[in-house]
């Protein structure tokens, strides 16, 4: 008898360790995020440590079923929530395994990936039409990047700083303090210089034009987005900004910019335009590019500002091709893609009465020598960071006082003193960050290794965007619209 006691105390105490490691190393699922962009929505699963799954679809096509294996969710607080291409999501917890269905829109696909650092399964829903196919991937199919290393990223350590490998060449960084006024959170992302280039992007591809950071993230399939310049309330950049060699955009003031030449060099400093058009034997100065035209000016509209000019009947309009005026009107007319619109009003109007078709076009544009060979310019400012040391420029560059003054949240796109990019962000107006002065964002900068940076647009507009979704929180609550955005695209 006392031998069958031992033995039986044996086998139930080994049962009990069995599920006891059983237990210990079953996934939990912590939370499900969602984020709805502008070319697709995401459902992010954020696990303790990464489950086995499967996933399966529905015989109509649209709803997948999530099928985590010896997994839990002790802490998790289901919320059901929909959008424009989600009906459903359902949670069913069963015998260690954790079941989630996604009931979507008809005319939709899906994607499923991982990251493994932390645990995070994802699933995306995008129009049948995306040029990249989706999958159902187990976990056991993914594939792994070449490298998870750190690589040439900086090896940034100090107190409230988490750093995590996004991919390779990638680290997303989330520095947490406290300063005499409060909590401050901000968040970055830095990337290797050999691996990656940086490059301006429009809202929907023209001006004007607004969407949020994500859905141009989104748009340009690219690895990270932070928004960029500063904008009117119909989208028209308020900075100078030239995508692929054409200027998009300017402004009356002398003000920093981050230009990336050609050979992908990128370079900072203040840049301000000038421009002359002539017709005929006229000339005169340029007032804009893909502006709005007000009383008096002349505005230069050329692929960037879309199909038309959507200008009003009171102005005078010469379509130019090839150096040459190949049509007149008043207003809203085709821009060529190969060409430009010279748009004028009043007495820039009067000057040019005399310019028939066929007369000789020609526009000059000066940027500054430099300036003037980049491919790529994004201008905003003021200058924060000059050869690693605190540079704000605010006053010399005429800022407004609500730009100038007092703690807000801030953008800024840096280049590191390895070489790297950096995109950073930091919250402002709210109980978990009060967000930062001009002069400690610098500072704050610097810490992070910057060697070169300028500050970006700001407010409720600040947005960091990796992998497609957003890091920090926005002031307004939401995502705001903007007009333009810096990307990170692989070489």
């Amino acid at each position: 008898m006392e031998l069958k006691r031992k033995i039986s105390t044996a086998l139930l105490t080994a049962v009990f360790s069995l599920q006891a490691v059983t237990m210990a190393s079953a996934a939990d699922l912590t939370s499900v995020r969602y984020h709805s962009g502008e070319e697709h929505d995401r459902v992010v699963f954020d696990w303790s440590t990464m489950p086995n799954y499967t996933v399966k679809a529905s015989e109509d096509g649209r709803e997948i079923t999530f099928d985590f294996h010896d997994a839990a969710e002790k802490n998790f607080v289901k919320k059901p929530f929909h959008s424009s291409r989600i009906e459903s999501v359902k949670y069913t917890t069963l015998n260690g395994h954790v079941l989630v269905k996604v009931r979507f829109k008809d005319g939709l696909v899906y994607k499923v990936g991982k990251l493994d650092n932390p645990a995070r399964v994802y699933v995306d829903f995008l129009p049948k039409n995306a040029p990249k196919k989706p999958t159902a991937p187990s976990n056991r199919e993914q594939r792994k990047p070449a490298s998870s290393g750190s690589g040439n990223i900086l090896p940034l350590k100090f107190d409230g700083l988490y750093t995590e490998m996004a991919a390779p060449g990638i680290a997303k960084r989330q520095y947490v303090y406290w300063d005499d006024a409060g909590k401050v959170t901000a968040y970055f992302v830095e990337a290797d210089k050999d691996l990656y280039t940086i490059k301006p992007v429009l809202a929907k591809g023209k001006v004007p034009g607004l969407q949020r950071t994500s859905g141009m993230s989104d748009m340009t399939d690219a690895v990270a987005a932070v928004n960029a310049t500063y904008f009117a309330g119909n989208g028209d950049m308020i900075g100078v900004v030239k995508v692929d060699g054409v200027v998009a955009g300017t402004t009356y003031f002398d003000r920093s910019a981050i230009g990336i030449l050609p050979n992908g060099t990128p370079f900072f400093g203040k840049v301000s335009y000038s421009g002359m058009v002539t017709l005929g034997d006229v000339t005169q100065p340029v007032s804009g590019v893909d502006a709005e035209r007000g009383a008096n000016n002349l505005i230069v509209y050329n692929k960037w500002y879309g199909s038309r000019t959507r200008t009003n009947e009171y102005g005078k309009e010469y379509t130019v091709q090839n150096g040459r005026i190949t049509h007149i009107q008043t207003g809203n007319s085709v821009i060529p893609k190969d060409g430009y619109v010279i748009s004028v009003h009043g007495t820039a109007a009067d000057a040019f009465e005399g310019a028939q078709v066929g007369d000789r076009a020609v526009v000059k544009e000066d940027l500054g020598t430099k300036w003037n060979q980049a491919a790529q310019i994004m201008g905003a400012g003021p200058r924060l960071v000059a050869n690693g040391q605190v540079n704000v420029t605010a006053g010399e560059e005429e800022f407004p006082g609500d730009i100038r003054y007092g703690c807000a949240p801030r953008s800024a796109v840096a280049v590191l003193k390895n070489g790297n990019y950096l995109f950073g962000v930091v919250d402002g107006r709210q109980a978990s960050s009060h967000g930062l002065t001009l002069t400690d964002w610098a500072k704050l900068l610097v810490k992070m290794g910057a060697r070169d940076a300028i500050n970006l647009d700001g407010g409720g507009s600040s947005a960091l965007v990796v992998g497609g979704v957003v890091q920090n929180s926005p002031s307004d609550g939401s995502e705001r619209y903007v007009g333009s955005a810096l990307i990170l695209q692989h070489k």
